[in-house]
């Protein structure tokens, strides 16, 4: 099975092209991972078009495409699912979505796989307004403890009970404070931590196939609105 991933939902655009084998493993083909905080809109496709270039697979030989439906910013996340869309319809390939924590999971269970056994992994984005997103995991991000959310530091404190904690990301250092206030034993790691597509793809095979579009995953309300009464009368023909 060829696999398509991507990822647009934070501060970086990934994309990976890899191939499933029927005894498990997994080969990457093709990868490319760009820092930016804005420029996804303009950068994931052609960053596509490259990688199943890159691979030697033409799209028609895609089998599967994977992308992260958030949490993240809201033009990213919605960049991403738009993408997949438009993708699916042109490919006919399937269509899995896995969050952008679990993805991020997932790069740290490579990372850090003996430090996980520890306690549970909990993965936490700041998402300002002293809130953090964050799911907790066991080994990865398929091993899922809880929902994705979006919460205060000291509700994510809380996550999970009073085990010890792993926590990573860019929220990760002051939800293990809290905790540790607390009384807990947190201890954060790989604040710099982005999800990356080669982790997505590794994690295809194993998520199940969409059976209606995607949607992205919001857990708050957009941060610009309308303001109320500022609406400009539409004219009368």
């Amino acid at each position: 099975m060829n696999i398509l991933a991507f990822d647009t939902c934070l501060d970086a655009c990934s994309v990976c092209v890899a191939r499933s084998h029927e005894d498990g493993t997994i080969v990457e083909l093709a990868s490319a991972f760009e820092p930016m905080v804005i420029g996804h809109a303009e950068r994931l496709i052609p960053m596509v078009g490259e990688a199943v270039e890159a691979a030697g697979l033409g799209f028609k030989a895609v089998d599967r495409i994977a992308v992260t439906v958030g949490p993240g910013t809201f033009t990213g996340t919605r960049i991403g699912v738009a993408a997949v869309r438009g993708l699916a319809l042109a490919t006919g390939a399937g269509v899995v979505g896995a969050t952008s924590l679990a993805v991020m999971a997932e790069v740290a269970m490579g990372k850090l796989a003996s430090r996980v056994k520890w306690g549970d992994l909990a993965v936490a984005v700041d998402a300002r307004r002293s809130e953090v997103y964050v799911q907790l995991f066991g080994a990865g991000g398929l091993d899922v403890r809880s929902q994705p959310q979006v919460l205060t530091i000291e509700d994510a404190a809380r996550l999970g009970g009073a085990g010890p904690i792993l926590l990573v990301g860019s929220g990760a250092a002051s939800v293990a404070a809290t905790a540790t206030e607390m009384g807990r034993q947190a201890v954060a790691e790989l604040p710099d931590l982005l999800p990356d597509a080669r982790a997505l793809a590794r994690m295809a095979p194993d998520l199940p196939v969409a059976e209606a579009p995607l949607a992205p995953l919001y857990l708050r309300a957009p941060d610009a609105k309308p303001q109320d009464g500022k609406t400009i009368a539409r004219a009368e023909p």
